[in-house]
């Protein structure tokens, strides 16, 4: 088992933008970049930002919907993950819990190649 933190950054809702991204999608790229191959996105029904205001997905305003993006993986990317998140400039709330993680089954390209004709 491989030891690390699992990370769950809160984005007030979708509607927010960074670098002509929605905010979730910039922070899906900052996990790749720090080479963490995996993340799930959430869409939340209600929630409270960290400024305390209260969003909610109504039927016309999903772009209020607010949303969190769990990602789990090794201390040292956590750290450069959340380094470089805080330079980005866009405020997060996130929890940091301690976690045991691994990846089960076959690498993709053993599974394809057994499957093929």
């Amino acid at each position: 088992m491989t030891k690390g933190s699992q990370l769950t950054l809160y984005a007030a809702n979708q509607s927010h933008r960074k670098l002509h991204k929605t905010v979730v999608e910039w922070v899906l790229e900052e996990i790749a970049k720090v080479g963490i191959h995996g993340a799930t996105v959430t869409e939340v029904s209600e929630g409270i930002d960290a400024h305390g205001k209260y969003h909610a997905a109504r039927f016309f305003e999903l772009v209020d919907q607010p949303v969190a993006v769990m990602v789990a993986g090794p201390d040292p990317q956590i750290e450069m993950l959340l380094a470089n998140l805080n330079a980005g400039g866009v405020r997060l709330f996130f929890t940091r819990c301690p976690v045991e993680f691994e990846v089960l089954g076959e690498p993709d390209d053993q599974h394809q190649a057994e499957v093929k004709p």
